[in-house]
């Protein structure tokens, strides 16, 4: 069975969406992982601030690494997101993820997403179906 770090070795490799953000992988274990990625210009809506999907894809992926790295393939089938501070260009957002419960067809975790400052700036919960195909 392959390792949580050879599992997102090869999510990465075909993930154009993350590396495009810029995110990096901080730490990996079976069910948890922490990335970090830093705001950039292009991240900013109309109000210069973050745009509610930079926070949202860095914890979806975040959501992806945690549970395929069991060693089965795992996909989204419930998420939802709260914001609860503003993201300026510059600030580096860190998700921290934690599995709640898994079973051997349904993970449910929770990723929280900090700046620089240790601030709380999203809570993001998602459900995953796991497959019965395994990463190798």
């Amino acid at each position: 069975m392959l390792s949580p770090d050879q599992i997102i070795n090869q999510m990465m490799e075909k993930d154009s969406f993350s590396k495009w953000l810029g995110i990096k992988i901080e730490d990996i274990q079976k069910g948890s992982c922490i990335l970090s990625l830093t705001v950039k210009k292009e991240m900013l809506n109309g109000f210069d601030i973050a745009h509610g999907g930079t926070c949202y894809s860095l914890a979806d992926s975040a959501l992806a690494f945690a549970a395929n790295s069991h060693g089965k393939k795992a996909v989204s089938i419930e998420t939802s997101i709260s914001h609860t501070n503003k993201v300026l260009c510059g600030d580096k957002l860190t998700a921290y993820t934690k599995e709640l419960n898994k079973t051997s067809k349904i993970g449910l975790y929770s990723i929280e997403i900090t700046n620089q400052e240790n601030l709380t700036v999203a809570q993001f919960k998602g459900t995953v179906l796991f497959s019965d195909k395994n990463w190798n």
